[in-house]
């Protein structure tokens, strides 16, 4: 049975590279049975899942508010475990559920996200995930370092 570590609760990292290590549903065992990943810069994040938007905290419980991809919006507490972080929440539906985000390598570098045509994409150093209107997620991992492209001088 997968608990909840103690201490406060925090809001979600202004810059951050996730992978969900585990989720238990109401209670029991922590498994992962899938590759997600959540990438935050500032208030602005996009999940792997198929979606992506914007996060407030109100001091206790952030929200995930989903404006691109899969509609609705996620309720939880994030408290740090080391150099993880653990989310519980409640479902609308009265089940709960305990996330282990683990920090993913090579998240130093360039941050962005970009809106366009009903699609949401995050950078967060060497990762991006890439959510459609549809709700289809993606994440992509760039070759190491690689910046972003330097604009030709056009004092010229």
């Amino acid at each position: 049975m997968a608990t909840a570590p103690e201490g406060p609760a925090v809001d979600a990292p202004r810059r951050g590279a996730w992978l969900r290590a585990g989720i238990s549903r109401d209670g029991g065992p922590l498994r992962e049975t899938e590759h997600v990943v959540w990438l935050q810069t500032g208030s602005l994040y996009a999940d792997s899942r198929g979606f992506a938007g914007a996060t407030s905290y109100d001091g206790r419980q952030i929200t995930f508010h989903h404006h691109v991809g899969t509609p609705g919006h996620d309720v939880g507490v994030l408290r740090p475990d080391g150099e993880s972080l653990i989310e519980t929440g409640t479902n609308l539906d009265g089940s709960t559920f305990l996330e282990v985000w683990s920090p993913l390598p090579h998240a130093q570098g360039p941050t962005g996200c970009w809106l366009a045509a009903g699609s949401q994409t995050v950078r967060v150093g060497s990762h991006v995930v890439h959510v459609d209107a549809a709700g289809h997620g993606a994440h992509h991992v760039l070759p190491h370092g690689d910046a972003a492209p330097t604009p030709p001088d056009q004092t010229g």
